[in-house]
């Protein structure tokens, strides 16, 4: 894979967190930060997909929304219509713990075939921590206009590659959608 580029999704209502999630702290440093070191030994082509001003203090593109209140799948169309390369990493932004390996890992297994590639253990798919391909856009514009907003329906449509991981690596591609889920996190790491 020639060029990558990645576009984090610092979307989302956050009802859960009562915060901006990518910028909640995690170790003394917002969740966004940990992501994006675990990106820069691949590619320092990092794109944010937000309309929220807190951001700002990042140096990198902030991409609002082309279609608002889509969830995911509006973030990865709006990412997907941005973007000038094939192949585009996605990943949400509330994934503290993930790292170089496992990106590094999702990238060599990707096949050029397949439309979208995700990791998946038994018990869970994580559609958002991805390789999604620019020709799937007018797929996922379709299912918009449709109001079919699930990612595991998107995957029926699309060609896609499942990586399979071991059950114990869920936790590295865990996201964090409340405080309580991150007091369990620090305490499983203490």
């Amino acid at each position: 894979m020639k060029t990558l580029t990645v576009f984090i999704l610092c979307g989302g209502k956050s009802s859960r967190m009562q915060s901006e999630k990518g910028l909640v702290l995690f170790q003394e440093k917002p969740f966004i930060e940990h992501i994006i070191q675990a990106i820069l030994p691949i590619t320092n082509h990092i794109k944010l997909i937000t309309t929220s001003k807190e951001y700002d203090y990042l140096d990198y593109e902030k991409i609002p929304d082309l279609v608002e209140d889509k969830g995911p799948m509006g973030g990865i169309y709006t990412a997907l219509s941005h973007s000038e390369t094939e192949f585009n990493l996605i990943l949400s932004c509330d994934i503290p713990l993930i790292s170089t390996e496992l990106l590094q890992e999702l990238i060599s297994k990707h096949t050029s075939e397949a439309g979208i590639t995700v990791f998946a253990s038994e018990s869970k798919t994580h559609p958002l921590i991805g390789i999604y391909s620019k020709e799937i856009v007018p797929i996922i514009k379709k299912a918009i206009d449709s109001d079919e907003l699930k990612m595991m329906d998107l995957f029926a449509k699309v060609p896609h590659q499942i990586i399979n991981i071991e059950e114990s690596e869920n936790f590295h591609l865990t996201n964090i959608n409340s405080a309580d889920e991150l007091d369990d996190l620090n305490i499983n790491l203490s």
